[in-house]
């Protein structure tokens, strides 16, 4: 017969206390398999509770395969021993994940986010609740696999208007992140083709194509881009590219390589061009280049472009744009896959796309990052490093090489400047060890999250540890 002693201060209800009771001695061994319960109302007699608790207690066991029950007879314990091996293996220690900020940094001249204020909250908050009130239908039903056709048909609006793009709307994807999309692409095209990606690159492209073994070419890059004769010697299936602005060295792919590189791709069917425009609206001086995939009449590119960077980290939105002959072979194999963005989302930036919202966000935030730029080019010249740095790749995207004139190596810089409170990342820091001659000294500058007030600051910080290091190599010679 039981004699469970029930807390009086226990939160769980009586059944709950007896269920886990009776579940710790089973599992324990003091009920033997095959051992009869007590009846519920001698249970209940004996434990000074209704019947209906021991009831309920013996009814939740007899859900989770506890116990069973025989028709007239009663409740037995369940055989459950072969469940429970007698040495089981310890659990291996969990891992703290990595903390998405480093505070010690007081200035960084490496994050590539974006600035809170700088995000349209009070128009995007309208939207969502216009959207909530007047499209409650639309948002609640579940996306098609390529997204709402609201929202492809305004990304098509807009890419035809700044980047000379005619598609359509079935040839839009959305999806959340780029990386996303990417295995989507991999998917498409087939893991077992190799694919040449920038060196120096991206770091995190390549981990991404590894982790689903895929293989990878590092390509080299001279001052047009890509180089294509190290493309055509790799082997390579597919090209990842930047043409508008590559990270890290800035280069802007000329048009006489782009038209290059798509002649590369259109001399076999299994060559395709992933054309990644992530910061394209960004140049800050001069015309745009086009698209290349405007350029593309073979039905060669798969545009790749996101709103994280012209908007926000937190807007997990991208897209990609899918040769016709690509996308019906989309539908085929991968139209199972369900929307990875809500139709919450896609509806909202559906309306901030077609009202003219993000064309005027966008503006905006050119010119913003127009005069961060200036401001910190000014700071530059009117210190120390005027003397021992040069500036190169400053037109496009939002950030641009600084060629140091120093002996220090770059990663003796790193650890002082970082000592001192300064993040700073060098272009070697971006290249694989397969490249034969790996420049040393020049600084890859992002300036995406410094703000206007930090700047002089920020390049005083900089400029110390640069004329520091610069003296103390003296003293040594």
């Amino acid at each position: 017969m039981f004699t469970y002693s029930f807390e009086s201060k226990e939160t769980k209800s009586l059944y709950l206390q007896l269920y886990a009771f009776i579940k710790a001695d089973i599992l324990g061994g003091r009920l033997q398999a095959g051992a009869r319960l007590p009846s519920k109302r001698a249970a209940a007699k004996n434990l000074g509770v209704s019947v209906i608790t021991v009831e309920n207690a013996y009814a939740a066991l007899q859900s989770e395969g506890y116990v069973y029950s025989l028709p007239k007879k009663g409740y037995y314990v369940s055989e459950i021993a072969a469940l429970f091996p007698a040495a089981a293996k310890p659990l291996p220690a969990v891992q703290e994940a990595p903390r998405e900020t480093d505070p010690a940094y007081r200035y960084s001249f490496a994050a590539n986010g974006i600035i809170p204020e700088n995000f349209p909250f009070s128009i995007w908050a309208r939207l969502m609740r216009e959207t909530l009130n007047t499209a409650r239908a639309e948002v609640s039903a579940a996306p098609p696999s390529g997204g709402l056709t609201i929202l492809k048909e305004a990304i098509c609006a807009h890419v035809k208007q700044f980047r000379g793009m005619e598609v359509t709307p079935a040839q839009v994807i959305i999806g959340a992140g780029t990386e996303y999309l990417y295995s989507l692409i991999i998917q498409l095209l087939g893991g077992e083709k190799t694919y040449a990606v920038p060196n120096p690159g991206y770091a995190k492209l390549a981990r991404i194509y590894e982790s689903v073994g895929v293989k990878c070419a590092y390509v080299s890059e001279d001052a047009q881009g890509m180089d294509i004769a190290s493309l055509a010697h790799s082997g390579a299936h597919i090209a990842h590219v930047s043409p508008a602005h590559h990270f890290p060295s800035g280069t802007v792919m000329s048009i006489s390589r782009r038209h290059e590189l798509l002649n590369w791709a259109a001399q076999s069917e299994e060559r395709y061009i992933i054309e990644d425009d992530y910061d394209s609206e960004f140049r800050l001086s001069g015309r745009p280049l086009p698209a290349l995939q405007s350029l593309d009449s073979a039905g060669k590119v798969i545009y790749v472009n996101t709103f994280t960077k012209s908007l926000s980290p937190t807007i997990r939105i991208s897209y990609m744009v899918l040769p016709r002959a690509l996308t019906g072979r989309f539908y085929e194999r991968l139209g199972f896959y369900s929307s990875t963005v809500s139709s919450f989302e896609q509806y909202t930036l559906a309306q901030f796309i077609r009202r003219g919202y993000f064309e005027k966000h966008i503006n905006r935030m050119r010119n913003y990052y127009r005069k961060i730029r200036n401001c910190l080019l000014e700071a530059i010249q009117s210190s120390a490093l005027a003397a021992l740095a040069r500036v190169s790749e400053e037109e496009a995207g939002l950030h641009f090489l600084l060629h140091l004139r120093t002996d220090a190596a770059d990663a003796d810089l790193k650890q002082q400047a970082a000592l001192a409170g300064t993040e700073i990342r060098f272009l070697s820091e971006y290249y694989r060890h397969t490249s034969p001659a790996i420049p040393a000294h020049i600084l890859v500058v992002n300036y995406s999250t410094l703000r206007m007030e930090d700047i002089p600051a920020a390049v005083k910080a900089l400029e110390k540890v640069i004329c520091e290091s610069n003296s103390n190599l003296a003293e040594l010679n």
